[in-house]
């Protein structure tokens, strides 16, 4: 396997916007808060994704643990980025996070798998800061909002196509699990298709995805707000028409009902329906985000915070997002530490919708932490821990690790 820390890149090499230490010339003593990063360090975990956890090292004893958005390659990433990262002061977040993206601009630092490893570093060093600092990571990106954070639900069933199915799996996750917000997917076939490459939408498919809807919105009643997602599966065509037909509907929101790469196509959608619509799980960092609301083709954002820039991006996402009166709705998809996360910024926001849960039928997701009860009754509860409060349990990380991964170090 090669040595990714060795790699040369010319661009990495000589930049003239390097935002080292050394060349910043940042040589003030800082008394204790003089710390060095001697590490970065991952592990790739088995769950209902391959959630790449994060870790980084310091000469203080003190480690922080993060999460990147699941998939290969950011693990790869990371070790290539691990160089311009030791012996850096973890604390500086802003600097390191700019420093990370300047270097690594020729392999391609505006988007894709190169944010979403800065992202796990960076919620690292939001971890091990708070330890640093004794506070938990909300303070570090502006304080509190909300001492819990509603959480959504992610639904499926065996039949994802049969509309009482879902129906009967919305209304028992509600009674049962005490979610009042819940979420199913509506790309599901219908039988109905003829061409599943064109993205057209024909009568019966559109019937057959409103009578999802229908049932289970009115099964569920005022119990739990109910979001709908479409994965970018849809025709501009087919996706103004689904909308519209479901406007009787109380839907939370539609989401991602086109491709997400033509934001005028998605500017037309929204702007032609009374159904909310909510984009952004798969656009990268601030800049991403930015014509979406500017030009109001959303009205939910949903950022992924282990994949959009991390803690402080997400942070700034939303308060542009606030500045168009937007609620941030996050997509989250991750384990412990990616959720915990993306709960600690939602608390330091005034308009968090809510934090999506992707894994309730993975009875082992709260064991990869030590510590228990992190979801109950549909809100998951900030900790006044340092850091983001959480605890990696390595027996749980050991045992779910993808087949021919390395466990980090423990210290």
């Amino acid at each position: 396997m090669p040595n990714y820390r060795t790699l040369r890149d010319p661009n990495a090499e000589y930049t003239m916007r390097d935002l080292s230490a050394e060349t910043m010339n940042l040589d003030a003593d800082r008394g204790p808060r003089d710390v060095e990063i001697t590490d970065v360090q991952t592990t790739m975990v088995d769950g209902n994704y391959p959630w790449i956890l994060v870790r980084v090292y310091t000469d203080a004893g003190l480690v922080g643990t993060g999460e990147s958005y699941w998939g290969g390659g950011d693990d790869a990433i990371i070790e290539r980025m691990t160089p311009f990262l030791v012996g850096e002061n973890p604390l500086d977040i802003d600097r390191l996070y700019e420093h990370l993206v300047q270097k690594m601009s020729g392999e391609g630092s505006i988007s894709g798998k190169v944010i979403s490893a800065i992202s796990g570093i960076e919620i690292a060093l939001h971890d091990v800061a708070g330890k640093i600092l004794d506070v938990p990571a909300y303070q570090l990106v502006g304080g509190k909002y909300r001492d819990e954070v509603r959480v959504y639900c992610d639904l499926h069933t065996e039949d994802e196509a049969n509309p009482v199915a879902c129906a009967d799996e919305g209304e028992r996750v509600v009674e049962e699990l005490g979610y009042d917000a819940i979420k199913f997917d509506l790309d599901v076939p219908s039988g109905h298709e003829k061409d599943r490459a064109n993205r057209h939408l024909r009568g019966p498919e559109i019937d057959h995805k409103v009578e999802i809807v229908r049932e289970v919105t009115e099964r569920v009643g005022d119990r739990a707000d109910v979001a709908f997602d479409c994965h970018w599966s849809f025709s501009a065509g087919s996706a103004k028409r689904l909308a519209r037909e479901l406007e009787p509907y109380d839907v939370w929101w539609l989401e991602d009902p086109v491709p997400p790469e033509n934001h005028d196509v998605q500017r037309e959608v929204t702007q032609s329906t009374t159904t909310p619509i909510t984009v952004g799980e798969n656009v990268y960092r601030t800049h991403g985000q930015r014509r979406l609301l500017e030009e109001q083709a959303v009205d939910i954002i949903a950022p992924d915070l282990p994949r959009v820039g991390g803690m402080r991006e997400t942070r700034k996402v939303a308060d542009l997002a606030d500045l168009y009166y937007v609620p941030v709705a996050m997509h989250n998809v991750a384990s412990p530490i990616g959720t915990m996360a993306s709960a600690q910024v939602a608390a330091s926001i005034p308009n968090s919708l809510a934090v999506e849960y992707h894994s309730y039928q993975l009875e082992w997701w709260e064991d990869l932490v030590e510590e228990d009860g992190l979801i109950e009754d549909g809100y998951m509860e900030v900790p006044e821990k340092p850091g983001l409060g959480l605890t990696l349990d390595f027996d749980a990380v050991a045992e779910y690790m993808v087949e021919g991964e390395e466990l980090f170090d423990e210290e």
